[in-house]
């Protein structure tokens, strides 16, 4: 069987750099990805904040040049789920739905994923109206009224991006102010289609095939208010963007974690296991955005290079 220098688990930003590391040292690299390339970033509209992307740049646009450019570089790319995994010692064993994989080395790129509101009705209506993806889902919504649930930079971004679609957006926070970055909140305060409702939680979301109400809560007061549909539209969009949670539970009692699960490193994305690096959303950080994941993954394949070269 095939033994790689590098395995990547994981195919978005974060994964595609290191991938892109690893390629260009020319390293024998495989990137594993259990759906599609991109991680979250593919469903991003639009990107203003990774340096050299101009206006027109999207998720997908940025993804497909990212795959282009390790492919260039000999990178192998297959998809499959990675259910176990033996991490110690000199060979690391992958093993996946589809197939089982060696190498020298690995670096954990799975990234993260939307935490849901966890109210009754939420998740038999997920796909019914409600959505974790604005850009996936806005259009369904073309002159509909939305609601936002959350407060911080993800869901007022959001909001103000669904503003192009619905013909209102509310936004709903647990708080009294938001989290967001200023220059964020002002441009919310400023559009004149986002509201504000605050100091209150979804408690349950209602209906039959498609989402018509949601009870919502004062956190303060503990009154209960049910919000129906609009008669002639009969009903209308939940969006929620309140965290996200880290895709580390088949790396459980293989690598180091904090409480919340995040995989913990050093700044040479090392994790506690030899020969074993994390990069990206899923390791413990103070910021989470394209730039800071694809920095990740170019210093994890700097480093994993480095291993194997002192273990040859």
């Amino acid at each position: 069987m095939e033994i790689y220098d590098v395995i990547i688990i994981g195919a978005g930003p974060a994964g595609l750099a290191a991938g892109l590391y690893a390629g260009r040292a020319r390293l024998n690299t495989l990137i594993i990805e259990k759906e599609k390339s991109g991680g979250q970033i593919v469903i991003t509209d639009e990107i203003e904040n990774y340096p050299g992307c101009l206006d027109e740049e999207t998720g997908p646009s940025l993804i497909a040049r990212m795959v282009k450019q390790t492919e260039k570089f000999g990178v192998a790319h297959t998809l499959d789920t990675i259910t176990d995994m033996e991490l110690e010692g000199d060979v690391k064993v992958l093993k996946g739905l589809h197939d089982e994989y060696r190498a020298k080395s690995v670096i954990i790129a799975a990234g993260a994923r939307p935490v849901p509101i966890g109210c009754k009705g939420e998740k038999e209506l997920t796909g019914k109206g409600v959505s974790y993806c604005a850009t996936c889902d806005a259009a369904f919504f073309e002159d509909f009224e939305v609601y936002v649930v959350g407060g911080g930079d993800s869901a007022v971004e959001e909001a103000l991006y669904l503003t192009k679609f619905a013909r209102k957006v509310t936004i709903i926070h647990r708080r009294d102010e938001l989290r967001a970055a200023k220059s964020i909140q002002e441009k919310a305060f400023a559009n004149d289609k986002i509201d504000f409702m605050w100091n209150s939680v979804v408690e349950e979301i209602k209906g039959d095939g498609i989402v018509e109400s949601m009870v919502v809560k004062d956190t303060k007061t503990g009154e209960l208010k049910e919000i129906q549909a609009d008669e002639e539209d009969g009903t209308f969009g939940i969006f929620v963007f309140i965290g996200y949670r880290p895709n580390s539970g088949v790396f459980e009692g293989k690598v180091e974690m904090n409480e919340r699960g995040y995989i913990l490193t050093n700044a040479d994305m090392e994790t506690n296991v030899p020969g074993v690096f994390a990069a990206g959303d899923i390791r413990e950080k103070s910021l989470r955005q394209v730039v800071t994941a694809a920095a990740d993954g170019a210093v994890a394949a700097v480093q994993a290079g480095k291993y194997i070269e002192e273990h040859e």
